[in-house]
């Protein structure tokens, strides 16, 4: 393929009306929009202002209206329960008109919120589309959130109507929902009208009178309901991001921006064609869930994949590849820290060759910094193109990516790629000064940002100032630290407050990490900054190793300690290392170094309310506590 990528990125800076209106002309309109980008007001800007639009019309109604209402538009696997379920645009399309006339009876209408608390399962994609057609905000909160933190996702989103779940499920137990969601509620000052509760066979929720309603007695006798238009600058949903003060951000996405950038997304980053197969293992809970489960895909016509499972022990590190060679996948996306977790327990790939893979050509990688080592072992393996790409809650998509639609570059292990059209990239200096090409500094992008970019956060423009636009002029801040190189190519290190001052010299713990997960025994490792008395941070590093690594582990700290001097320097003093059977993560695979950090310095800390588990917490201070390191530090009430 022709590399198309340079000129298309030129005129995407060059001329972005004109770029967006014709990547506009992909999404169906009721009415075309007044002006492309409204710019009158200062930093908030909107994009397609006066156009109407409906998202879940764009992703069901007209691909059945096309004629291709018998093709698959989700394909539901659930190892957990031993289900597998096919939904043609059709069959999603009649199931969502129905739910959102549940939704209706029960007194939604545009512009009201929904929260949604549910596992993956089917009926969570027909609720979010379901709010879609009704021009509804949906807000979903990752099921199995603690009651805290999704109370104030509650008290904050105001909704009308909760859906949710009896139980979610896990390798090892049920998770029941129900008495997790009241708890929320009670907290809460803005109860919702209703609940709509899903039963699922595994757990039997306790349903409240009145104000609860069973998912089949919603439904029943409900009338379709027609697609609603709405202002493509009107929310599509909210979802919530961690905030400084301990308060969560409620990003807000629009219509119009999303469904356009969404769909050319999915053509020109991913490559992928209507019809073909789509799979981002993610959650809907997730950002990743959004946009590449639900919304992309199904914009695009593809056909998506709902996986409810994991990569590893459902039942072995073959699963992923049993679900792509099963549904014929096309492209698949999911997080380097899954790939980690493939690799410690297959490190020869020996579970691919199980399997026929002669559909997939492409396997996309984020969510966290995919260390080069990872990237070239499935590279290796799969033999296909590993595309490790950057992108955050607040864009919705890709900022840097190589895209395969556009014709691919050359792969960097280690960047991300480079900027992706629309986006203009810079490197600047804490006083926003721009630094030279390969040179570690602030990772901004200049204003406006593309569509399909948070507009706002819920109810809080001042805190959206505050938060991205206020400490570099004209620029969004990303909160990453990296670099750009003399080609262009965009390395992400790690966030700004990743970044740690050894005796005044500034280094990255990504690039720390990089140089340990090299190591043939490392599965994957974490590097925070721990307080020093003389030198101020010293690097601290955790590290897990491969199924099979046999040899002492204090050789295999040496070596590491080696690898450092010889590759970053003595300037590093990187002198400690400690092995670990796992490290402490999110939900979605992201490593809690912050919190390794709070533990190590022995200050008080935060369990997480996302974290996978939080006994292993506990694992980590005892190992640290070892090495002379997590001397008081407690978990804060």
């Amino acid at each position: 393929m022709t590399i198309q990528y340079h000129d298309v990125f030129r005129r995407s800076l060059s001329d972005p009306e004109g770029f967006w209106a014709e990547a506009a002309e992909s999404v169906h309109w009721f009415r075309r929009w007044n002006r492309v980008l409204d710019r009158s007001h200062a930093l908030f800007y909107r994009w397609f202002e006066g156009g109407v639009l409906n998202t879940c019309y764009n992703c069901l109604d007209r691909h059945v209206d096309a004629g291709r209402g018998e093709q698959a538009a989700l394909i539901y696997d659930s190892p957990v329960t031993a289900t597998k379920r096919r939904l043609s645009y059709r069959e999603l399309r009649d199931r969502v008109a129905v739910f959102a006339g549940a939704l209706r009876r029960q007194g939604v209408v545009a512009g009201d919120r929904v929260v949604i608390y549910m596992p993956m399962i089917p009926e969570a994609v027909v609720a979010m589309l379901a709010c879609a057609r009704l021009g509804a905000i949906h807000s979903v909160v990752f099921g199995g959130f603690a009651p805290r933190e999704l109370a104030t996702r509650i008290d904050d989103a105001r909704p009308k109507l909760i859906v949710s779940a009896s139980c979610g499920i896990e390798p090892n137990r049920v998770v029941e929902y129900k008495p997790l969601l009241d708890q929320a509620i009670e907290m809460s000052s803005a109860r919702p009208e209703r609940c709509i509760i899903v039963q699922r066979p595994q757990a039997q929720a306790m349903l409240k009178p009145v104000r609860d309603v069973e998912w089949q007695d919603a439904i029943d006798n409900a009338p379709p309901a027609e697609c609603v238009p709405v202002a493509a600058t009107a929310p599509l949903y909210i979802l919530y991001t961690s905030g400084t003060t301990g308060v969560p951000k409620g990003v807000v996405r629009d219509n119009g921006g999303h469904a356009a950038a969404l769909t050319w997304s999915m053509k020109h980053i991913y490559g992928v064609e209507p019809g073909e197969a789509y799979w981002a293992a993610s959650d809907i809970g997730w950002v990743v869930g959004h946009s590449y489960i639900v919304y992309g895909p199904l914009l695009r016509g593809c056909t998506t994949v709902l996986y409810e499972g994991k990569p590893v022990g459902t039942p072995d590190p073959g699963a992923f590849w049993r679900v792509a060679s099963e549904h014929r996948v096309n492209v698949l996306f999911t997080a380097p820290t899954a790939l980690r977790a493939i690799k410690r327990e297959d490190p020869a790939g020996a579970y691919i060759k199980r399997y026929d893979l002669s559909a997939f050509r492409t396997l996309f990688l984020a969510g966290e910094r995919c260390d080069p080592d990872t990237l070239l072992w499935a590279g290796r393996v799969l033999d296909r193109p590993v595309i490790d790409h950057w992108w955050q809650t607040e864009t919705g998509w890709a900022i840097a990516a190589n895209c395969a639609g556009l014709g691919m570059l050359p792969v960097k292990p280690g960047s991300a790629g480079a900027a992706v059209p629309g986006y203009d990239v810079r490197v600047l200096d804490d006083a926003g000064s721009s630094v030279p090409a390969g040179t570690i500094g602030n990772l901004v992008i200049h204003l406006p940002l593309p569509p399909g970019c948070l507009p706002t956060l819920w109810n809080n423009d001042e805190g959206y100032r505050q938060s991205y636009l206020s400490q570099f002029e004209g620029c969004y801040a990303t909160s990453d630290a990296g670099y750009i190189d003399d080609e262009g190519y965009v390395f992400v290190m790690s966030r700004t407050d990743d970044i740690i001052n050894v005796a005044g010299h500034r280094l990255s713990t990504g690039g720390i990490e990089e140089v340990i997960s090299a190591h043939p025994d490392v599965a994957e490792c974490a590097v925070v900054g721990a307080a020093d008395a003389l030198k101020g941070e010293v690097p601290l590093g955790l590290v897990v190793l491969k199924a099979g690594a046999n040899r002492p582990g204090e050789t295999i700290v040496k070596e590491l300690i080696g690898r450092v001097r010889e590759n970053i320097g003595p300037v590093a003093a990187f002198k400690t290392a400690v092995i670990v059977d796992r490290l402490p993560k999110t939900r979605s695979g992201k490593i809690l170094r912050g919190t390794i950090k709070r533990i190590a310095d022995g200050a008080e800390y935060a369990v997480p309310a996302t974290i996978d588990d939080p006994a292993i917490l506990d694992e980590i201070k005892r190992s640290l506590g070892q090495v002379g390191y997590a001397r008081g530090g407690k978990p804060s009430a």
